[in-house]
């Protein structure tokens, strides 16, 4: 059952389930890829979701080209005009594609009485991404915002179910937080779509906006 501390919004275990297979509904309507994996012999489950993601990046050869163009703009600023290239042309090679394959699991947290955002992320060829790589990759109008609360920071431990090491955004302010969104929309809606449209962001997942229309 649900119960409130104060002005902080408690999520009981059954509510936790209630609203993920609330959430499901909508993924599986959408075709949003996310499903619920039970764990074998027991009651716990949680939401699970694999994606890719990609970004454009400076190769090694288009950053060694723009270092010959800034030395080539200076020659010529100095009034050595005996060579000059078209600066006009991107480099072949300048821009390449990184693509990331992220896994993403919300668990329900009994000491915290909240959701928990789980992620790892890896390269096509295996390589997970280092806590400094996930770091770089969170925008800058997020940070000071982990640094500063509501989430406190990103770090990396144990997945509680899987025993694999995970990163995760820290629990400890959720209910806090969470009870000034809904007290301040003067509406409850899906507990699950409300927090992971908030936090998710943060490390690269967002929801369509169709899960707002939902209730």
């Amino acid at each position: 059952m649900d119960s409130e501390s104060g002005n902080n919004l408690i999520l009981g275990d059954e509510k936790f389930r209630y609203f993920c297979l609330e959430f499901l509904k909508h993924s599986q309507d959408i075709g949003d890829g996310w499903e619920w994996k039970q764990v074998q012999g027991g009651e716990e489950g949680y939401l699970s979701k694999t994606c890719y993601q990609t970004r454009a990046i400076e190769s090694d050869h288009g950053k060694k080209n723009e270092q010959e163009d800034e030395k080539s703009s200076t020659i010529i600023a100095e009034g050595n005009h005996e060579k000059e290239d078209d600066h006009c042309v991107l480099p072949e090679g300048a821009l390449q594609s990184e693509v990331i394959l992220y896994e993403y699991h919300v668990l329900y947290s009994i000491s915290y009485q909240a959701p928990v955002l789980y992620f790892r992320a890896s390269f096509l060829d295996g390589t997970p991404l280092t806590l400094n790589a996930i770091w770089d990759r969170v925008h800058d109008s997020y940070k000071p915002r982990l640094l500063h609360g509501p989430w406190e920071t990103i770090t990396q431990q144990e997945h509680p179910i899987l025993g694999q090491p995970f990163f995760v955004l820290h629990p400890c302010r959720t209910n806090e937080f969470m009870s000034s969104i809904q007290g301040g929309t003067g509406r409850e809606g899906n507990y699950i779509t409300t927090w992971l449209s908030t936090v998710g962001p943060v490390v690269g997942l967002s929801l369509p906006l169709s899960y707002g229309k939902t209730v």
